[in-house]
């Protein structure tokens, strides 16, 4: 039987192969695991074995869980934001990585609690994902030096399901080129690129990502 501690080797492991075929250092890459249906108990067990960051993907259960969790992990909100949920993200997270309109970053603002985010990108054109496009994530960067506690640390997104990983390669690729792009146009140093789960993480590393946010390969499959 599979433990959450196997996973955890099994996920670094991979990390480290990864990273060592793009030549990076894997201790550029942070584990953001994600435990969407993942109980205290069991987050509980994946902290004592190193892993530090945890991605929640709704405010609800993030709530309660994060409250049962207690001090020590730090938390990455990772779902799409209802406008209506704004108000709940600064007492829980830390990372905010799907912000996709500026009404998300602004209702932020209001609490004057600095913030660490992330812009999600829709590169697939995927109806069913949430994100951004290249135009309209501009025109937020235009504005954020207006605002005095959202740092923006880099973009995210989720590439399609498929079964040649190559065919994935060139959306990590061009989210990378994007931050680039950015922080050359609005003179920023973002350095974050949330990107790459449990099925396609590795192509994701070796080209660029920092955050990987994966749950299966940790937790097993969800009921």
């Amino acid at each position: 039987m599979n433990t959450i501690e196997d996973g955890i080797q099994r996920v670094r492991e991979k990390i480290a192969r990864a990273s060592a075929r793009a030549g990076r250092s894997e201790k550029d890459v942070r584990l953001v695991a994600v435990t969407k249906g993942v109980d205290a108990a069991r987050v509980h067990t994946a902290f004592s074995h190193g892993v530090q960051d945890f991605g929640e993907n709704y405010i609800q259960e993030a709530k309660r869980k994060i409250q049962e969790v207690g001090e020590g992990p730090c938390w990455h909100m990772i779902g799409h934001i209802q406008t209506n949920k704004v108000k709940y993200i600064p007492g829980f997270f830390s990372y905010v990585h799907s912000v996709d309109r500026w009404e998300i970053i602004e209702g932020l603002e209001k609490f004057g609690k600095p913030m660490k985010v992330l812009f999600e990108l829709n590169l697939s054109g995927e109806k069913s994902k949430h994100g951004t496009q290249e135009d309209s994530l501009r025109r937020m960067l235009e504005k954020m030096h207006i605002l005095q506690y959202m740092e923006p640390v880099g973009l995210m997104t989720m590439a399609p399901y498929v079964d040649n990983l190559e065919e994935v390669r060139d959306i990590f690729s061009s989210l990378r080129c994007m931050m680039e792009k950015a922080n050359r146009e609005f003179s920023l140093s973002m350095r974050e690129l949330s990107m790459g789960m449990s099925s396609d993480f590795e192509v994701a590393i070796e080209e660029g990502a920092t955050m990987v946010r994966i749950g299966t390969a940790i937790f097993g499959e969800r009921q």
